[in-house]
């Protein structure tokens, strides 16, 4: 995983907030873009990407401004709400560097719902 000073430039996610890949676009505002994960692990599976050049969790917390981090997480509730899962509940899943598993460097957040998800973890490692 490269750091914050060796963004990706050419990494899915910012292909896509440059509109060099359709993705089926769910929610854009100036903070954030949102669309359906290409490989669902749920029902409802969609994408949620800061307008920013974040690698992490850490990246974007770290070095956004206030308005991007406010702007970023009230997106990803938005987009919960309108994708209908409020109610019976949904999961947010971020994953940050390569013990996690996380496979795009660029900030993401995955919501997860549309049915019992069973377990957040498998059995200890």
């Amino acid at each position: 995983m490269k750091n914050a000073l060796e963004y990706d430039e050419q990494n899915i996610f910012a292909k896509i907030l440059r509109g060099d890949i359709p993705c089926g676009k769910i929610y854009e505002d100036e903070h954030a873009l949102a669309f359906p994960d290409i490989r669902p692990q749920a029902p409802v599976h969609i994408l949620v990407i800061p307008k920013g050049k974040y690698i992490s969790a850490a990246d974007f917390n770290a070095r956004a401004p206030a308005e991007a981090l406010t702007g970023f997480y009230r997106a990803v509730s938005e987009v919960a709400r309108q994708a209908g899962v409020e109610q019976n509940g949904y999961r947010l899943i971020c994953n940050t560097g390569p013990d996690s598993h996380q496979e795009v460097p660029h900030f993401h957040v995955h919501i997860l719902a549309g049915g019992k998800l069973g377990r957040m973890l498998g059995p200890p490692l």
